[in-house]
């Protein structure tokens, strides 16, 4: 059986990795698209990225395709995707889930919302959906 640690690695050399310094150049741009896959309860706790939406890491399965019932319609309606967690281990997951569904431009943070705020990062008070 493959570590938990293993995994992700094997994953993040498949994937589309950025660091905080440039996720805070992409936040400029506006065909570029903030999700942040975190529980409810982390967001309510320690805030969002401005502008980001959310898609919690569990849902994204059902989110992303057009033909599901549960369709996010952001996921259509952006060029690029910067994906992120708490510390960057759901966005590595969900990065490679997303290509797999076929999602295209997709990229993740390196050390997720902690790093965010580290290397200076707004936040935002997140406003349930």
């Amino acid at each position: 059986m493959t570590d938990f640690f293993e995994h992700l690695q094997s994953i993040s050399e498949k994937i589309q990795t950025i660091d905080a310094v440039e996720a805070l150049e992409h936040h400029k741009c506006k065909d570029i698209c903030f999700v942040d896959l975190r529980d409810g309860f982390e967001l309510r706790e320690y805030g969002v990225i401005p502008g980001a939406k959310h898609c919690p890491r569990g849902s994204l399965e059902f989110r992303i395709p057009a033909s599901s019932d549960y369709h996010h319609s952001f996921f259509t309606s952006f060029k690029r995707f910067v994906f992120y967690c708490s510390h960057g281990q759901r966005s590595i997951l969900a990065t490679d889930t997303a290509g797999k569904l076929g999602l295209d431009n997709v990229s993740h943070i390196r050390g997720g919302m902690v790093a965010w705020v580290k290397s200076g990062g707004a936040t935002a008070r997140w406003l349930s959906e």
